[in-house]
C-alpha cells in the first residue's frame, strides 16, 4: 500500500515538472497580437510567425485625407519599426512552480498591441510634407509702401493641418487591423491672423496716411530740400508688434534714396595737396567740409513723417580731411631730388600708353615706409582703362599686346628712384638690351607678374611727377621723371664694361605677328649704386646690380 502511494506522489511530481517545463517555453493559449493569433506556440515559433505576419502589415503604406487633399506615408520612411521579439518577451509569463501562476499562463486571454519604435523626427517630416500640400496659412494684416502710396492688406483666417494631431492619428493607424486602417482622416484648424482688420485700419489713420500725404522738408546749414513721397517710400515698412502694426525705417534705404537731395546741402572737405608749380613744390593747403550726422536722419524721420510741419532739422558737423595741412607739412617735400629722362621714337601707341601710364603715376606720394608698385599704380593695361595694342618682348621677340611701351615708363621711374636713393624692393630687366636705355639700369613690367617696386627708406615724403613730350614722325619723344623730397642721399654710381658676350642667332617665324629683327649679341653688365649722406663725402654704404642680357635674335619672317 505505501509503494502504490509512493509511486503515485512520483507520478504526479513527474507531471507537475513536465508542465512547468512546458509551460515555461511557450506564450498562454490564448494569445493575440494585432489580430495574429500566436496563443500555446513557443517563443521561437511565435517569433517567427509575429515576423512574418507584421512584417507584410508594417509595409503597407497608409494613405492620409484632409482638406480635399490625400497624400502614401510609408510607415519605414516616416520611422515606425517593429520590434517583434520585445513584444513576444512582453508577453511570454514569467516561470513559476507556483501552480496558480501555471493555470494563468494555460487560461490567460491576451489580446495586445506589437511594440512599435517611432523616430518622432522622421514622422514629423512626414506629417510636414503633408501640411505643405494641406496648409492655407492666414493672410496676415499688413500695410506696403510703393510708389508714395501707403496701401493695406485686411486679414483673412486661414486652415492648417493640425500636426500634434495628425502624427498622433498615424500612430494609432499603424498596424490595426480594421477596414480603414489604410486610410486616415486627418483634421484642420483654423489660423487666426495675428493683426486684426481693426489693427490695420488703426495703423493706415495714425500712420502711413500721414506718412505719405505730402514731402518731408530737410533743413539744414539755413538750407532746405524737399523729398517727395515717391523718394522716401520704399524705406517704409510696418512690422507687427503685439497684434498692432508699428512703423518701421530702413536707414540705408531712406540715406541712399535720399542721397541726391543731401548731396546738395553738404560741402564736401578738400586734402591737402603737394604739386609742382614752375619746378618747386607747392602745398595746397587742405579745407574742411560741412555735412551732418547721418544719425539726424534716421532717428527723426519717422516723426518728421506725423508731425505738423513734416520738417526735419539735421545738425551741422565739420568734415575733416583725411589727408590734412599738417600731414603734407610733416612731409618736408621740399625740392627735387632726383630726375630721370628717356627718349623714344615716334609711335602713335607710344604717344598713348606712356601718356596714359604717366598720368596714372603723376603726382603718387610716398610716405616714409611705403612702397610704390607700378602694376598697381598704373593697373592692368587694357582698352577699358586707356591702353592700346604696342610692341612688346614675348619669348625673346617682339609680338603685339595691351601695354606696349610702358616699360619705358618703368625704367625711367626705376632710374628716378635709383637716384633719389629709394630702396629697390623689385625690379626686373630686360630680356635683351634696348639701346635706349642705361645698360644695367633699365625695368620692364608684365600685368600681373613681372612689376617694379621700390620702397620710401628716408625719413621725408616723397613726390613722384611724370609726363611725356610726344613724339612725332620728325622728332622723338621724351619721358620724364622727377621727385621732389627733402635731400637725404647723394647717389653715385659706375657701370663696368660689358663682359661675357653671347652670340644671337637667326630665327625664321611664320605668320601675320612676326616682327623682323636684326640681331646683336647679350652680354653681363655690373652697376654700382653709391650711398652718401648728403653734404657728406663719406660713403655710407653701396649696391652692386648684375644684369645679364640674353641676345637678341634676328628675326626673318616668311
Amino acid at each position: 500500500m505505501s509503494g502504490l502511494l509512493l509511486g503515485l506522489l512520483l507520478l504526479s511530481g513527474s507531471a507537475y515538472v513536465a508542465a512547468h517545463l512546458y509551460l515555461s517555453d511557450r506564450l498562454p493559449a490564448v494569445t493575440v497580437v494585432n489580430g495574429i493569433d500566436v496563443g500555446g506556440l513557443r517563443v521561437d515559433t511565435a517569433e517567427r510567425r509575429l515576423a512574418v505576419g507584421l512584417g507584410g502589415r508594417a509595409a503597407e503604406p497608409l494613405t492620409v485625407v484632409a482638406a480635399g487633399q490625400s497624400a502614401t506615408v510609408r510607415p519605414a520612411a516616416a520611422g515606425f519599426r517593429v520590434d517583434v521579439p520585445a513584444t513576444v518577451a512582453r508577453l511570454r509569463p514569467a516561470s513559476s512552480w507556483d501552480p496558480r501562476r501555471m493555470w494563468d499562463a494555460v487560461a490567460d486571454r491576451v489580446h495586445a498591441d506589437a511594440v512599435v519604435s517611432v523616430d518622432q523626427r522622421a514622422l514629423d517630416r512626414a506629417v510636414a510634407r503633408f501640411a505643405r500640400r494641406v496648409d492655407e496659412p492666414a493672410v496676415e494684416g499688413a500695410v506696403s509702401f510703393a510708389d508714395g502710396v501707403a496701401t493695406p492688406t485686411y486679414p483673412v483666417p486661414g486652415a492648417v493641418l493640425d500636426r500634434p494631431a495628425a502624427a498622433a492619428a498615424i500612430r494609432r493607424a499603424f498596424l490595426h487591423d480594421s477596414g480603414t486602417r489604410h486610410l486616415v482622416m486627418l483634421r484642420t484648424r483654423v489660423a487666426l491672423p495675428r493683426v486684426t482688420k481693426d489693427a490695420v485700419s488703426r495703423a493706415m489713420d495714425s500712420f502711413a496716411n500721414p506718412a505719405t500725404s505730402a514731402p518731408v522738408v530737410i533743413r539744414f546749414d539755413g538750407r532746405a530740400v524737399r523729398v517727395d513721397p515717391q523718394e522716401f517710400a520704399p524705406a517704409l515698412s510696418m512690422a507687427a508688434v503685439g497684434g498692432e502694426l508699428r512703423p518701421v525705417l530702413d536707414g540705408r534705404v531712406v540715406l541712399a534714396a535720399l542721397d541726391p537731395e543731401l548731396r546738395t546741402l553738404v560741402r564736401p572737405p578738400s586734402n591737402a595737396a603737394v604739386t609742382v608749380v614752375a619746378g618747386r613744390p607747392r602745398l595746397t593747403p587742405a579745407r574742411n567740409g560741412r555735412t551732418f550726422d547721418t544719425r539726424d536722419v534716421t532717428r527723426g524721420f519717422l516723426s518728421a513723417l506725423t508731425s505738423g510741419t513734416r520738417t526735419l532739422v539735421v545738425r551741422d558737423v565739420a568734415a575733416r580731411p583725411t589727408f590734412t595741412t599738417a600731414d603734407a607739412r610733416a612731409l618736408r617735400i621740399t625740392e627735387r631730388v632726383s630726375s630721370f629722362s628717356t627718349r623714344f621714337p615716334y609711335a602713335a601707341y607710344r604717344n598713348t600708353n606712356l601718356g596714359r601710364a604717366a598720368r596714372l603715376v603723376d603726382g603718387t606720394i610716398l610716405r616714409p615706409g611705403q612702397t610704390f608698385s607700378l602694376n598697381r599704380t598704373v593697373g592692368e593695361r587694357t582698352a577699358a582703362n586707356g591702353f592700346t595694342k604696342g610692341y612688346i618682348i614675348d619669348d625673346g621677340v617682339f609680338s603685339k599686346d595691351f601695354g606696349g611701351g610702358v616699360s619705358q615708363v618703368a625704367t625711367t621711374v626705376f632710374n628716378a628712384a635709383f637716384f633719389a636713393g629709394l630702396a629697390d624692393v623689385e625690379h626686373t630687366p630686360h630680356s635683351f638690351y634696348i639701346s635706349r636705355y642705361p645698360a644695367g639700369r633699365e625695368a620692364t613690367v608684365v600685368w600681373p607678374d613681372v612689376d617694379l617696386r621700390f620702397e620710401n627708406t628716408t625719413p621725408y615724403g616723397v613726390l613722384v611727377q611724370a609726363s611725356i613730350e610726344r613724339s612725332t614722325p620728325a622728332r622723338q619723344g621724351v619721358m620724364r621723371v622727377a621727385m621732389y623730397s627733402t635731400r637725404y642721399w647723394d647717389i653715385r654710381t659706375s657701370t663696368s664694361a660689358r663682359y661675357d658676350p653671347r652670340p644671337f642667332r637667326t630665327r625664321h617665324l611664320t605668320g601675320p605677328g612676326c616682327v623682323p629683327n636684326k640681331g646683336y649679341d647679350g652680354f653681363d653688365v655690373d652697376v654700382r649704386r653709391l650711398f652718401y649722406r648728403h653734404g657728406s663725402r663719406t660713403l655710407d654704404h653701396q649696391e652692386t646690380m648684375h644684369t645679364a642680357y640674353a641676345p637678341s635674335d634676328t628675326v626673318l619672317c616668311s
